[in-house]
């Protein structure tokens, strides 16, 4: 979709500036709209204005500076670097400065077109207004990639927790290491898909054929917020589990715990494409939340033992939550300690 997407801007784009308005070789247009566009996962209108724009100063910018300096080497040299350091004013993307120091280049290094230097602008300027057009008619579909990201999220979550039923039941440290260590690798996925439900959200408000999965990306939204916060109580209680296996005792009882948890995890993952779900998510980790006492899943044990089951609590709440309860009565469930 997004080569599809940038082939009509470009053409579009060149229709306008050649045809329209005479412009000979519309090149800017072009390639104003490829960089605007691009195959970024971040395709908001937002920033494909933001890059647009840039890009168009860049070359109104360069096109003023070659009326005062002229043509040659040093002239060169001055308007690449003028440009690269306003890019990097305006944008901290590395990508949108080297787009926008190319576009200065063809400015300076292709023969002046009839009409005058500024028709160039004019061609970045149609350029960067087709690729906005075409990002709200034309949309990209972020939602896959969310779902994408979302579902890489789910399994690797729900492999660390087999980790850990393993960990827990055979006294394997090697099994809760490999839990720890996927689990410190969530992040970039979270973030990842962080910025993939941004950019739907975003084209969803101004796209006449994505508007209805407003409702969608809502929830989705807060089973994001709700993993987040889950996935780093998780971490903490990895790190915890592979201390606690390290003295070779087995835990099934803990293990059958955290395999209800699983459970209940990957039902939540696979609610983002069948919301009727839900339900059957929240009952099983009520169920889960109502043994989270100390006296039953860890009586006569150590310590140690117990503060990993009260670690669980905030987890639990933080997965109802996700599973669309509301907090309060989500911490309401939990029994007395």
């Amino acid at each position: 979709m997004p080569a599809f997407q940038i082939v009509i801007a470009g053409s579009v784009a060149y229709a306008i500036a050649h045809y329209l308005l005479g412009h000979a070789v519309p090149l800017l247009a072009v390639t104003v709209t490829i960089s605007s566009l691009g195959f970024a996962r971040d395709a908001r209108p937002l920033r494909v204005l933001e890059s647009a724009v840039g890009i168009v100063i860049g070359i109104a910018l360069s096109e003023l500076l070659l009326l005062l300096v002229g043509h040659g080497l040093w002239q060169i040299a001055l308007v690449l670097l003028v440009t690269l350091l306003v890019a990097r004013l305006l944008s901290s993307s590395n990508a949108f400065a080297v787009a926008a120091g190319v576009q200065s280049m063809l400015v300076m290094l292709l023969p002046v077109p009839a009409g005058g230097p500024f028709v160039r602008s004019v061609d970045g300027l149609i350029g960067g207004a087709v690729a906005l057009i075409v990002t709200a008619l034309l949309p990209r579909d972020p939602r896959r990639m969310a779902k994408h990201d979302a579902a890489r999220l789910f399994a690797t979550i729900t492999e660390s927790l087999s980790s850990l039923v393993t960990a827990l039941d055979h006294a394997d440290e090697p099994a809760a290491e490999h839990a720890l260590e996927r689990l410190r690798g969530t992040q970039p996925i979270i973030d990842e898909w962080r910025a993939s439900l941004d950019s739907a959200a975003s084209i969803s408000r101004i796209s006449p054929f994505l508007r209805r999965h407003g409702p969608e990306l809502d929830a989705q939204r807060r089973v994001l917020v709700g993993m987040d916060l889950a996935t780093r109580n998780l971490r903490v209680i990895s790190r915890r589990i592979d201390f606690l296996v390290r003295d070779g005792v087995r835990r099934p009882v803990m293990a059958s715990l955290i395999t209800s948890l699983s459970t209940s995890v990957n039902l939540l993952g696979q609610s983002l494409d069948d919301p009727l779900l839900a339900d059957t998510v929240r009952v099983g980790l009520v169920a889960v939340a109502e043994r989270l006492r100390p006296d039953l899943v860890a009586r006569g044990a150590p310590v140690t033992e117990s503060v990993v089951v009260l670690m669980l609590r905030p987890l639990l709440v933080d997965l109802l939550t996700a599973a669309d309860m509301p907090e309060a009565k989500a911490r309401a469930i939990l029994p007395e300690v």
